[in-house]
C-alpha cells in the first residue's frame, strides 16, 4: 500500500503494507539509519525524529498513521551542528547509539526555548529528555551541552 510522507523537507512514496513503523520504513526504505531501533517499545528514545516538529518514538508509530512532516537526525544536521559539536567537546555522548535520538530531541527543546533562569533551564531539559535513555554518561554533560547551546544561540 503506497503511501507518501514527507521526510526532511522531502516528499517520498513509501510502501506501508503490513503497517511498518515508521523506524523501520526510515531505516529499510529510505536508508535514513540515524534513528537506531533498540527497545521496540518506545521506552529509550534511541527512534526519535519530530513528526510536527514534536519528538515521537519512530518505533512504535505507524508510517501510514504519519501525516506532518518528519525531520529526522540527517534532516536536522545542519541546524543540530554546534549541539553535536557541544556533546563532542563535552563528552555528552560515549558508545553514541542514543546521541542521534538526545539531538533530534534537544533540537525540539532549543527550538521552543528554554526558561532563562539555568536552573530551571536545566531542570526543563532533564525533564524533556528523561524518555531519551543513556546508558553511558550519566545525563550531566548532555544537560549542560543543551544549555550551553540555548545560551548561545539567545
Amino acid at each position: 500500500m503506497p503511501h507518501v510522507l514527507v521526510v526532511d523537507g522531502h516528499p517520498v512514496d513509501v510502501d506501508v503494507a503490513g503497517l511498518p513503523s515508521l523506524a523501520t520504513v526510515l531505516r529499510d526504505q529510505l536508508h535514513l539509519t540515524a534513528a537506531k531501533v533498540a527497545c521496540g517499545r518506545g521506552e529509550c528514545g534511541a527512534c526519535t525524529v519530530l513528526i510536527g516538529g514534536r519528538p515521537t518514538m519512530s518505533c512504535i508509530t505507524p508510517a501510514a498513521l504519519v501525516r506532518e512532516p518528519v525531520e529526522t537526525s540527517e534532516g536536522l544536521a545542519e541546524e543540530s551542528r554546534d549541539l553535536r559539536a557541544r556533546f563532542a567537546d563535552t563528552g555528552a555522548f560515549q558508545c553514541g547509539f542514543c546521541t542521534p535520538g538526545q539531538v533530534v530531541h534537544a533540537c525540539a527543546l532549543l527550538r521552543a526555548g528554554l526558561p532563562t533562569d539555568d536552573e530551571a533551564g536545566r531542570d526543563h531539559v532533564r525533564q524533556a529528555l528523561s524518555g531519551n535513555i543513556c546508558r553511558c554518561t550519566g545525563y550531566q554533560a548532555i544537560v549542560e551541552s543543551v544549555c550551553a547551546v540555548a545560551r548561545e544561540r539567545s
